[in-house]
């Protein structure tokens, strides 16, 4: 879960991209270019969070980069927010945030589907439709491989565990017989 300033940083962006119909997946493109230019220079990070260096200068040098990252007017903006807010350093957070943001708009939920062999294409789509089914959204699933539950399906949506696996069902039936 977002951190509360988080989620009312992504809130208001969501509703600037929304008002603006702008294109989210080039935003997030751009959101991770930033991202990137910011994970990779540790000089970048002490500056624009050193409380000595005015707000003004990081924006100035804000500016200074987007000039050749060519980020997005409202993008812009929302990063020399977070500058002037002294917010910068959880970037990473505000951009998790506005994505789950996003996605929760476009009415599209995480599933982690965890099976223990490799499925074909076929299979991944009709589990795909299957678990949409159930949590009565679109999914935008991730596929990991997990042996160790021997046969059938575990999927995560949110806090919610759906345990079709063969593991899980041996688990309960030892439950049921030590209980009975």
């Amino acid at each position: 879960m977002a951190a509360a300033f988080a989620a009312r940083y992504a809130r208001a962006f969501a509703d600037v991209v929304a008002s603006a119909h702008l294109d989210g997946a080039a935003l997030d493109r751009q959101f991770n270019d930033f991202l990137g230019t910011w994970d990779g220079s540790k000089e970048l990070r002490e500056l624009f969070i050193n409380p000595a260096v005015p707000a003004l200068q990081k924006v100035s040098i804000l500016d200074k980069l987007n000039a050749k990252m060519g980020l997005q007017r409202e993008l812009r903006n929302l990063l020399a927010v977070l500058i002037n807010n002294d917010r910068i350093g959880e970037v990473h957070e505000v951009a998790l945030a506005w994505r789950a943001e996003m996605q929760e708009r476009l009415g599209i939920r995480q599933a982690e589907i965890v099976t223990a062999r490799e499925l074909g294409n076929q299979e991944r789509e009709e589990l795909v439709a299957g678990v949409g089914k159930l949590a009565g959204s679109r999914i935008e699933p991730t596929f990991k491989l997990d042996e160790s539950i021997i046969g059938g399906t575990v999927v995560r949506i949110g806090s919610t565990v759906y345990d079709g696996s063969v593991r899980g069902r041996l688990e309960r039936l030892k439950e049921a017989l030590v209980a009975g």
